[in-house]
């Protein structure tokens, strides 16, 4: 007697395991004698499949069975039980290929539960539909194992109870009674084209028969404001239907109509199609469906037919640089311009994203310059990129207003390009939002990635007649950040928020077409590019001070001039002095001056390393950071949130080599160094930007400390970023060592002490306090 288990191969043979038993009952001439000797038949000739059991366990199975296979087990089967005898067989079957280990080879029990749906696919069922004279439905149901070249009827193939347990998994109940009765109504013909079952179709009766989306054509050129038409199209084959045979498709009450001389199967969601009318769609809308192939209606994937919109958005316009602009755009950075005009041309918006240190303001400065808008332009940033701004557009584009929409008593110009920062714009929304502007601009367009925000909020709520958000960050990489920038930049081209999530709960081929003509990225290893950029670029970053900053400036700079001015010979020296290095340490940071142990609020320098650093680190690059004090270090090491070393004059040897060896294997993009430990002996290729957090007198210094990146070995453009306090002392002195040569030699030679013997007018010209240029 057998005792069938679950996994088969554990069932029992006349209480013994199978492998025990089967020697001895091949040795006789009884029943499971000849079913053994079946079942190694079968084995031999390979006539087993792999499956998963009801417990979830890997399992093998006779099968496929051809007639002669099937009218042979039935004619054993007289003689016992059908039913055991193909759990006999499959035991067997599940038994014998057993020689190694793990799932479908080894002896042991095996999970596989989460192959159950690729096991239950190697039967599949079909259907071959039959008309009747009167155009009445008939379904005989098919049947096919993986190893057949074709499905077969059921009946006959000995396959029953494969095709029975393959109808159990199928959710469309009249399959249940279509092996004794085959007739089927209109109605579950309908209902049979929504199942995903296998049909095979009369050759007489068209199936071809199918519905697309089409985009209407705009009256003139494409505007981001424009609706569009948005309608069915019903084809037969590639020719399209007449309205007089949409209208018969659309009134047909049966799944069946004539058209061009011949039946045509209608599926009862096409013909739903034909009667509907479609709501118009924005042009944002259009540009999405006509990139992607693809709308969704009604919560239904449906084609769009090809349309012009494709070519008109991706087909950028050649064109001049502007005559205007102070400087000669390289080739990535024109095309740039083209490609930024040609979107804000037709009102869709865009986001410049390249690396940084490619031009994106000079990029952005050019095309406020080439649009010529009656309107001024709005550019929102950081509060410490606000002097960056001002300066470049006076150096690349002299001539241009150029207002700052920023602190006490602040007022809108009405040409030019207005500045404001994030947080300004966030408290003066209702003032900006009652102003023209012909575009506005978001640079650092990261800072708006919650679009819940009330900053994000406050930018939504301006209207403009363009919108561009710059970004250093590769925020393809984050699709909440990606929707969140391309959303306020074309409103709807994503859709809602939801439904984007929906839609694209993982990138793929259909976002990135989208995405494509709106999102521009160029990194500094693209070709094309990388030719073009110099091998080092030094860029001088202005920042203001913070009000806590301004206060102890003033202060320190009223007290010791007071102090100055009556004292004379190593007394003046030291005062001067002391001045100096107390001015340097409040524009770096309060903290540093006031000694506490830690950053105790903010300073523009610190707002921007920041920034620049969380843009380095995004896009896979590393920084040196160069202070002359061990103290603003110490403070800096503390607050930076990258992985960081820092290398002092103090750090032992052997440290100072794993220090060394970590960033230049990546596993610190951050190197803090101090003045002493800069000086020689380092090689540390793996930087793409050094940071200068404080100006030292001596420019020879501070190019032996850049020099640690920029030298033999690197194979990279170095960007180097000297941060400097506008209105201070700072700025004053890196005007004089760029533009007062004799000067600078002086310092080069003598440092700080020079300054000591300026006269108590000439030092109060330098040190006080100004506004920002």
């Amino acid at each position: 007697m057998f005792v069938p288990a679950d996994p088969p191969r554990f069932g029992q043979l006349h209480g013994k395991p199978l492998l025990e038993a089967l020697p001895e009952v091949l040795s006789g001439d009884g029943y499971w004698s000849v079913a053994a000797a079946t079942a190694l038949t079968l084995v031999a000739r390979g006539r087993i499949v792999p499956g998963v059991t009801g417990g979830g366990h890997d399992t093998w199975r006779v099968g496929p069975l051809d007639h002669a296979d099937e009218l042979h087990l039935r004619q054993l089967a007289a003689h016992g039980d059908y039913d055991l005898l193909r759990q006999f067989l499959d035991a067997v079957a599940d038994t014998l290929p057993r020689t190694g280990t793990g799932p479908f080879a080894g002896t042991d029990a095996c999970d596989v539960s989460g192959l159950k749906t690729w096991a239950d696919e190697q039967i599949t069922l079909s259907l071959r539909i039959e008309t009747t004279d009167d155009l009445r439905f008939r379904a005989i149901v098919q049947v096919r194992a993986v190893t057949d070249p074709y499905p077969r009827d059921v009946r006959g193939s000995g396959r029953e109870l494969d095709a029975i347990r393959a109808m159990a998994r199928v959710d469309w109940p009249p399959l249940q009674r279509l092996l004794d009765q085959a007739d089927l109504t209109d109605d579950e013909v309908g209902e049979l084209l929504g199942t995903g079952i296998e049909v095979h179709w009369p050759r007489d009766l068209a199936t071809n028969l199918s519905a697309k989306a089409v985009i209407g054509e705009p009256g003139g050129p494409l505007q981001a404001g424009d609706l569009l038409s948005f309608d069915w199209r019903i084809a037969l084959g590639d020719s399209e239907l007449t309205d007089a045979e949409m209208d018969l498709v659309a009134e047909a009450s049966r799944p069946i109509v004539k058209l061009r001389d011949q039946w045509v199967l209608i599926d009862p969601k096409l013909r739903r199609k034909a009667r509907q009318r479609l709501e118009p769609i924005t042009a944002a809308q259009a540009v999405t469906a006509a990139l992607t192939g693809v709308a969704i209606i009604g919560g239904e994937h449906v084609e769009v037919a090809p349309h012009s919109l494709t070519t008109a958005v991706t087909t950028i316009p050649q064109f001049p640089q502007p005559a205007a602009l102070q400087a000669r755009l390289r080739d990535y950075q024109l095309h740039g311009l083209r490609w930024l005009a040609h979107m804000t041309g037709l009102g869709l918006g865009a986001c410049l994203a390249d690396d940084m240190g490619l031009g994106k303001t000079i990029t952005l400065i050019a095309l406020h310059l080439h649009r010529r808008h009656d309107q001024p332009t709005l550019v929102v940033c950081p509060a410490s990129l606000l002097g960056n701004w001002e300066r470049e557009i006076h150096r690349f584009a002299p001539g241009t207003p150029v207002t700052r929409y920023h602190g006490p008593q602040r007022t809108l110009a009405s040409e030019g390009v207005v500045l404001t920062t994030y947080g300004t714009m966030r408290l003066d929304a209702e003032a900006l939002r009652a102003h023209s502007w012909g575009m506005v601009v978001a640079d650092e367009a990261q800072h708006v990635k919650n679009p819940h925000s009330g900053t994000a909020k406050a930018l939504r709520s301006i209207p403009a007649g363009a919108r561009v958000a710059l970004s250093g960050t590769p925020v393809e990489n984050s699709l909440s950040e990606l929707w969140s920038i391309l959303d306020w930049t074309t409103p709807g081209l994503l859709g809602t928020h939801r439904a984007f999530r929906t839609r694209w709960p993982e990138p793929d081929d259909t976002l990135a077409k989208v995405v494509r003509p709106f999102l521009l990225r160029r990194r500094k290893s693209d070709p094309g590019v990388a030719p073009e950029l110099p091998a080092k670029t030094e860029t001088d970053r202005y920042v203001s001070l913070s009000v806590e900053q301004a206060a102890l400036y003033e202060a320190l700079t009223r007290e010791t001039l007071d102090q100055i001015a009556s004292s004379d010979g190593m007394a003046r020296r030291g005062l001067v002095l002391k001045l100096l290095t107390g001015l340097k340490q409040i524009c770096n940071h309060p903290s540093q001056y006031l000694g506490h142990p830690s950053l105790q609020g903010t300073s523009g320098k610190l707002d921007l390393l920041d920034e620049l650093l969380a843009t380095i680190v995004a896009e896979d690059g590393s920084a040196l950071i160069f202070t002359q004090y061990v103290g603003m270090a110490r403070l800096l090491e503390q607050h930076i949130t990258q992985p960081t070393r820092f290398l002092h004059g103090g750090t032992p040897v052997p440290q100072r080599e794993k220090m060394v060896d970590d960033f230049q294997n990546g596993r610190a993009p951050v190197f803090l160094l101090s003045l002493k430990a800069a000086g020689t002996g380092l090689n540390l290729t793996r930087a793409d930007h050094v940071i200068h957090f404080d100006r030292w007198w001596n420019p020879a210094v501070e190019d032996q400390a850049t020099d640690r990146a920029y030298r033999i070995g690197q194979t990279r453009p170095v960007q180097v970023h000297k941060l400097v306090t506008e209105g201070t002392v700072e700025e004053r002195i890196a005007a004089l060592l760029q533009d007062k040569r004799d000067l600078a030699d002086a310092v080069l030679h003598g440092g700080e002490s020079a300054f000591t013997e300026l006269t108590d007018a000439e030092l109060a010209e330098l040190v006080q306090l100004r506004s920002a240029q």
